[in-house]
This record gives structure tokens, C-alpha cells and sequence, in this order.
């Protein structure tokens, strides 16, 4: 397993231990985890936009090569 994958194992299973040592129930951590999925998918949907308007303007105004 890689390092990156391991690390966001450590990480997810760390913040799941503290959400249960909190109180947290499993239905309560699955509405969290659906939560920070939304977050991720808005947050990847937003610099699709970006990277689209950035395109479409660098498309409509082209530098001037020499």
C-alpha cells in the first residue's frame, strides 16, 4: 500500500475512533462521511467550472507569439 494510501487510512480511521469516543453513532458517522463527500464533489465540480472558464478565455483571447 502506498504511503498516501496508508496515511488516508491512519487519518480516516483516527477521525472515526474520536467520532465514536465522542458519542457518535454509526448513522450520525455515515451522515458525516455523506457530508464530506458532498463537500469533495462540490469542490471538484467548482475547479471543473474554473479550469473551464480559464480555458474558454485563454481561447477566446490568444497571446501574440513573436
Amino acid at each position: 500500500m502506498s504511503t498516501d494510501k496508508r496515511g488516508a487510512r491512519i487519518l480516516a480511521r483516527t477521525f472515526f475512533n474520536q467520532l465514536r469516543a465522542s458519542g457518535y453513532n454509526s448513522n450520525q458517522i455515515i451522515g458525516i462521511a455523506t457530508e464530506l463527500i458532498d463537500l469533495v464533489t462540490c469542490d471538484i465540480r467548482d475547479t471543473e467550472k474554473e479550469q473551464a472558464v480559464l480555458a474558454a478565455t485563454k481561447n477566446d483571447n490568444p497571446r501574440v507569439q513573436p
